[in-house]
């Protein structure tokens, strides 16, 4: 039986919600390992003169205690 953590971690990008999810991934598994999940849990943008100008995420990421 495996037992698994949850940590929440938040990201940006200036290209897409998805672009932040890829970093927040890529940035957590170099200290994280065995990444099994990532479940979005909020996403926003940051608005200036009315054009989004960023893109920011929430995810909870899940991964196996050894």
């Amino acid at each position: 039986m495996s037992v698994l953590k949850v940590v929440e971690l938040m990201s940006s990008s200036k290209k897409s919600w998805e672009d932040a999810t890829a970093k927040a991934v890529k940035k957590a598994s170099k200290s994280i390992q065995e990444i099994k999940s990532a479940y979005v849990k909020d996403q926003s943008v940051v608005v200036n003169k009315g054009e989004v100008i960023e893109y920011r995420v929430t995810l909870k990421v899940t991964f196996v205690v050894k």
